[in-house]
């Protein structure tokens, strides 16, 4: 069956570039990010990990591990990693699994659990299934599932922005509108009642319809 948001995330032992980790562990009592790739030395994921690396300061302020996934093995890992670091002026600084026998794409939905074989020995397109974003909890459980084609590079300031919502939204009875960004206004769920709210919310809300109240949220 496919994974949905709010199931667990399957726990797994893999090797990777910074050793071997059993996931769970890994992510410990923060959040966790794990983007996959088809294919090592593939253009669009080469600028895509560059990128990742160089924003990793904005994941790590809000508590939140990154983690690689391709099927290829450790030293090609390597190689590439030198390749984005001359292409996109930094290399990964997070760890790549090495997931060779497919065991993690089979186990989160992203190849047939019938895949067999070499690899190296299966092509980008082959793999294309391997452009997911899924974002890990404390709890364990999966908060957000992306889902890119082959031929666009993914938006990782939008998993950043996701990632301010479900933070917040986490902590509080709120939900994010459209286009939200931290500082602007969110909206005070339909669980909490006008009573509730108002101890919440002392200084009061707008509501511009009967369904909608609107507090401010911190930058």
């Amino acid at each position: 069956m496919a994974l949905t948001i709010g199931d667990t995330a399957p726990d797994f032992t893999a090797e990777t570039t910074e050793g071997t980790i059993g996931f769970h562990d890994w992510v410990g009592d923060g959040w966790a990010v794990m983007f996959s790739h088809p294919r090592n030395f593939t253009p669009i994921c080469t600028t895509e990990l560059g990128y990742m690396a160089s924003i990793k300061p904005e994941f790590d302020k809000r508590g939140t591990k990154i983690i690689g996934l391709s099927v290829d093995p450790l030293d090609n890992h390597e190689k590439w990693s030198q390749e984005i670091a001359s292409f996109q002026g930094t290399a990964p600084n997070y760890p790549l699994i090495a997931d060779t026998d497919f065991n993690v794409a089979k186990l989160y939905g992203m190849l047939p659990a019938d895949v067999e074989g070499v690899s190296t020995e299966r092509t980008p397109a082959q793999n294309q299934t391997l452009r997911n974003v899924f974002v890990v909890g404390p709890d364990k459980k999966i908060k957000l599932i992306l889902i890119y084609p082959m031929t666009t590079g993914r938006n990782f300031d939008e998993v950043l922005r996701v990632l301010d919502s479900l933070q917040l939204t986490a902590a509080e009875q709120l939900a994010t509108p459209a286009q939200w960004q931290p500082g602007d206004k969110a909206v005070i769920t339909g669980g909490v009642s006008d009573e509730e709210a108002k101890k919440r919310y002392p200084d009061g809300w707008e509501q511009p319809l009967p369904y909608i109240r609107l507090v401010p949220t911190k930058a």
